[in-house]
């Protein structure tokens, strides 16, 4: 298989996300969803929205999220929509709860662990979607890049538990914790492959690598950052996107590497890249494009 391009650069600025989008030579048309972590209320890790202000209008976006499958302040749409204006979203973009009027089903026959995926039903008044993912830790999944947010991040909040269980269906939230943690990061590429047979090539990603925790931004008291931020990357690809991602890291001179790699690998979080392998979502080589 050819390598997958990816694109890089080590200057983090608004301005290069739009660089990094106009590399990809696509045009995201018609009305955009823009997947993003809309951020748990307290945690200071997240990207905030000025930063992705210029790259969501640049496209016309509107910002996407789906409700939560913990309590919090994200597992209601009343109380999402309340945290997205208290952090800033509805400034500048209009918002949209995927899962504010229902869920429907993406159906993968040919799925590993699970044969289907709970997505919002609003997913379906989108023509095609820009997935912007901060690349940092997860306290369950070992790290979070462009796969864990199509995945666990376009579920609806049933779709989540679902995902979490490796289909049980209506599963609790303890049901969630009352498995082996593998099974769901492997669901998590099965669901990954609904969203990019969904759109095929009306998707486009990009990992922001920085603001660099062991948690993510759904953890309410977070750590701070482990390492220095290393740059922004963009691909067609959000295999290859990840996996460049984490062989910047592994490869950084960095050494607060170790506390990053410690949870990625003691959480097993390299299986999803394994798994997505085996699904065929993309490729795990690719050729590195600096656009500095």
């Amino acid at each position: 298989m050819e390598k997958s391009k990816v694109y890089f650069t080590k200057n983090i600025d608004s301005k290069k996300l739009i660089k990094l989008y106009e590399s990809l030579g696509v045009k995201l048309n018609g009305k955009v969803a823009v997947k993003l972590h809309s951020g748990e209320s307290g945690n200071q890790n997240y990207i905030k929205p000025e930063f992705v202000k210029d790259i969501i209008e640049h496209v016309n976006g509107t910002v996407v999220e789906c409700n939560t499958a913990y309590e919090g302040a994200r597992d209601t749409t009343e109380k999402h929509i309340k945290l997205m204006e208290t952090h800033g979203w509805n400034k500048y973009f209009t918002v949209d709860i995927l899962d504010s009027e229902g869920e429907e089903i993406l159906e993968n026959p040919a799925g590993n662990y699970i044969k289907k995926n709970i997505i919002g039903s609003k997913m379906k008044n989108y023509d095609s979607m820009l997935v912007l993912s901060h690349f940092k830790g997860h306290p369950m999944g070992g790290f979070g890049g462009a796969l864990k947010n199509i995945s666990i991040g376009l579920a609806s909040s049933n779709g989540k538990r679902y995902i979490h269980t490796a289909g049980k269906e209506n599963a609790s939230f303890e049901d969630m914790f009352n498995i082996d943690p593998d099974l769901f990061i492997k669901s998590m590429a099965d669901a990954a492959k609904t969203i990019t047979d969904y759109y095929k090539d009306k998707i486009l990603y990009i990992n922001m690598v920085m603001n660099l925790s062991v948690d993510c931004d759904c953890c309410q008291v977070a750590e701070d950052p482990c390492m220095n931020d290393i740059g922004l990357l963009a691909s067609l690809d959000p295999l290859a996107l990840d996996q460049a991602c984490i062989d910047l890291i592994y490869y950084s001179n960095d050494l607060g590497k170790d506390k990053l790699i410690e949870r990625i690998e003691s959480r097993h979080g390299l299986l999803i890249l394994e798994a997505a392998e085996k699904q065929k979502i993309g490729n795990r080589k690719y050729e590195l494009i600096n656009i500095d």
